[in-house]
C-alpha cells in the first residue's frame, strides 16, 4: 500500500479533496469513506448495515442486520436456514475471534446416505433436493453469541430493517429472477413454488415487489430469544419441513435443533512478507489453503513481476496446486478429525512444498498431498460438491471493529425447502459423498454431529503492528479460495484499490488438471504464455464470485464490491480521491 511519507504519499495527499457530510449514499462498486464502511452483497443490506453503523452499533451489531436482509433479498445464497463463520477483530480488547455457525449433521445421518444402490455417488441434484441434504442451521445461533460478546445495541432492535422489507416488500432484482429460471426443480417444491413464481408460472420478473409475512414473524421470534431457531415453534417447522420433504425426507429432531452449539475456535494466522494475515480454521479448508498458497509464494518477487506478467499466475497456480492437494486430503471437522492446521502452515513445511515449483514449467498431472507436522492419520483425499450460492460482506465501525463474515445455504435456494419462511440448507452434501476409498476413511466423510468442510474464507489482514489494514471474502465453492488469494495479492502486492483488486479477472487452479481464467481482452494471450509453459487452460465466462472487502488507505477506508453480482459499498463521511491518492 502507497506510503504516506513517500514522495508519492505527499503529492497524493496534496492534491486530495475532501467531501464532508454524514453517511454516504452507497457507491455502486466502489469508494473511500473516513468513520465506518459496509461492503454487503446488496444494496438493501448495506443500507441496514449503514443504519445500525450511524445509530452507533458496533460491526457485530450491524452483521446481524446485514445478514437478516441478505437472506430475505437473496434467498438463492443464505439465511436463517444456513451457516456462517465470522472472523471479528474487537479494537478495544485488541483482540480476533473466529466463530463456527457451520451446520451440524442430525443423529439420523448415515456416512453412505449420499450413496445409490450400486455404491456409488447419486447425481448432485438426487443429493440435493429434499430432507436428506439438511443439516441444523448455524448461521443465527453463531451470531446471537458474537453480538452479545461485541454488540452495543439491543439484539431485538437489529432485526427492524428486515422486519420492514419483509412486511412492506422488497424489490426482486435481476439476480434474483435469474437463479429462479436456473432452478426450475424448485417449481416441483410446493412452499418455494408459491413463493418464487407468479401466477402463470413464470420466476417473478425485476422490479416485482415481494413480501414475506412469516420472515418477518421468524425475525420476531430471533428478536425475543436468539435462539428460536433452536427451540420452540421456529423449530419445529424446521424439524417437520426435514422430515416431511416430498423426497428424501430425513428425520431431524428437537434435540437435533435444541443440541447445536455455535463454537469460538482459533483463528488460523500465517505471516505474508510485511503483513499477517488470518482467518477461519477447520471445519473451513479456506484460510489454511489461502494462507499455504500465500506463502509457498512468498520467495518470488510478485510485486516485481506485477498482474501483466503471465510468470505471476503461473507461479500462482503451481501454488495453489499444491495447497488444494493437502486440502483434500487433512481438513475435516476437528471435533471429529485430527486436522494438522499446525503443520499445514508451517513455514518449514510450506518451504518444502514451495521447492516444488518450478519456475519455468507447470507440473504435468495431479499434485499429491504432503506430510505435514502432526499428520497422524492415515485417511483417504476426499470432494465433494461445492456450488457458489453463497454471500459474503465486510465492515469496519467507528470504533475499529472489524467484521468479515461468509454465509451459505450452500446451492441455488438450498435444500429448495422451506420453512417459516425462509429456505434451508443443503449443507450436507458438502461431505464426501463416498465415505470410503481405497479401504481408508474419507476425513470428510459424513457422520453425526458432523460439520462439513467449507471452502469459505473470510480474511481479516493485519500490519506489523498489528493494526487490521484489510478484510475480504467471497462465495464461490471451492473457487472462493482462487478468488480470495488473486484479490489479497493484488491489493497487498500489487498495491491495487480494492476495487480493482476484486475486479481484476479471476484465475485458479484447484490441483483438477486445468489452469483457470476467467474471460477478458487478455485472456487469450495469457492463455498462450501458460500453454507455453505446460499449463492446460481453460478460458470461463459467468464467473459468479462475490467479493466484497476493504484496505485501511491514509484517510479512511477503500471498499469494493464484486462487478459480478449486485453488492454495494457505503460508509461515514466519504472522501473524494484526488488525481494520485487521498487525503489523510
Amino acid at each position: 500500500m502507497t506510503d504516506p511519507r513517500s514522495p508519492t504519499g505527499r503529492l497524493a495527499l496534496f492534491f486530495a479533496v475532501v467531501l464532508t457530510g454524514c453517511a454516504g449514499a452507497p457507491d455502486p462498486k466502489g469508494g473511500v469513506y473516513r468513520d465506518y464502511l459496509v461492503a454487503a452483497a446488496n444494496p438493501a443490506a448495506t443500507r441496514a448495515g449503514i443504519e445500525i453503523l450511524e445509530r452507533g452499533g458496533t460491526a457485530a451489531d450491524a452483521a446481524v442486520a446485514i445478514e437478516s436482509v441478505l437472506g430475505l433479498v437473496e434467498p438463492q445464497s443464505s439465511g436463517l436456514g444456513g451457516g456462517a463463520f465470522l472472523v471479528y477483530y474487537d479494537a478495544q480488547k485488541q483482540r480476533l475471534t473466529t466463530y463456527d455457525g457451520r451446520e451440524t449433521a442430525p443423529a439420523a445421518t448415515k456416512p453412505d446416505q449420499f450413496l445409490g444402490p450400486d455404491g456409488k455417488a447419486l447425481a448432485f441434484k438426487e443429493q440435493v433436493v429434499g430432507g436428506m441434504s439438511v443439516g441444523v442451521p448455524g448461521a443465527f445461533a453463531m451470531l446471537g453469541v458474537a453480538q452479545k460478546e461485541h454488540g452495543r445495541l439491543s439484539w431485538r432492535d437489529l432485526f427492524a430493517p428486515a422486519i420492514a422489507l419483509a412486511e412492506n416488500g422488497f424489490t426482486v432484482g435481476p439476480r434474483m429472477n435469474r437463479v429462479i429460471a436456473a432452478t426450475p426443480s424448485t417449481k416441483d417444491e410446493p412452499a418455494a413454488r408459491a413463493y418464487l413464481y407468479d401466477a402463470s408460472g413464470a420466476p417473478h420478473p425485476p422490479g416485482t415487489v415481494l413480501r414475506n409475512a412469516a420472515y418477518a414473524a421468524t425475525l420476531r421470534a430471533l428478536g425475543e430469544n436468539p435462539r428460536a431457531l433452536n427451540e420452540g415453534p421456529v423449530a419445529e417447522a424446521i424439524a417437520n419441513a426435514v422430515g416431511t420433504a416430498p423426497r428424501h425426507p430425513q428425520t431431524m429432531t428437537l434435540a437435533d435443533l435444541s443440541g447445536y452449539q455455535p463454537k469460538e475456535r482459533e483463528p488460523v494466522c500465517a505471516p505474508y512478507r510485511a503483513w499477517r494475515v488470518c482467518g477461519m480454521g477447520p471445519p473451513s479448508s479456506g484460510s489454511i489453503t489461502v494462507l499455504q498458497t500465500l506463502n509457498m509464494l512468498q520467495r518470488f518477487d510478485l510485486s516485481g513481476l506485477g498482474p501483466k506478467n503471465p510468470q505471476s499466475w503461473h507461479l500462482i497456480a503451481e501454488a495453489e496446486r499444491l495447497s488444494f492437494a493437502d486440502r483434500a486430503q487433512f481438513i475435516a471437522d476437528p471435533d471429529f478429525v485430527r486436522v494438522p492446521t499446525k503443520g499445514l502452515i508451517d513455514a518449514g513445511y510450506l518451504k518444502s512444498r514451495g521447492d516444488l515449483i518450478d519456475e519455468t514449467r507447470a507440473f504435468s498431472g495431479i499434485r499429491e498431498a504432503g506430510t505435514p507436522p502432526g499428520a497422524e492419520q492415515a485417511m483417504a483425499p476426499g470432494e465433494a460438491y461445492e456450488f457458489p450460492s453463497t454471500t459474503h460482506f465486510s465492515l469496519v465501525d467507528r470504533y475499529g471493529n472489524v467484521a468479515s463474515m461468509t454465509a451459505t445455504i450452500e446451492q441455488a435456494f438450498g435444500s429448495e425447502q422451506m420453512a417459516a419462511g425462509f429456505f434451508l440448507n443443503n449443507q450436507l452434501t458438502d461431505f464426501s459423498p463416498v465415505p470410503m476409498k481405497d479401504g481408508k476413511l474419507v476425513a470428510n466423510a459424513p457422520a453425526p454431529g458432523k460439520r462439513p468442510m467449507s471452502s469459505m474464507s473470510p480474511m481479516i489482514v493485519f500490519d506489523a503492528s498489528g493494526r487490521p489494514v484489510a478484510a475480504i471474502g467471497s462465495p464461490g465453492g471451492r473457487r472462493i479460495i482462487g478468488y480470495v488469494v488473486k484479490t489479497l495479492i493484488a491489493a497487498l502486492d500489487w498495491d491495487m484499490p480494492m476495487k480493482e483488486a476484486i475486479d481484476l479477472p479471476n484465475f485458479m487452479n484447484t490441483n483438477g488438471g486445468t489452469t483457470d481464467i476467467e474471460d477478458n481482452p487478455e485472456a487469450a494471450a495469457l492463455a498462450a504464455a501458460l500453454e507455453a509453459k505446460g499449463h492446460t487452460v481453460r478460458v470461463l465466462s459467468g464467473e459468479v464470485s462475490g467479493l466484497h472487502g476493504f484496505r485501511a488507505v491514509p484517510g479512511g477506508y477503500d471498499g469494493g464490491a464484486d462487478k459480478r453480482r449486485e453488492g454495494t459499498v457505503a460508509g461515514g463521511r466519504p472522501v473524494k480521491r484526488g488525481p494520485l491518492g487521498l487525503l489523510p
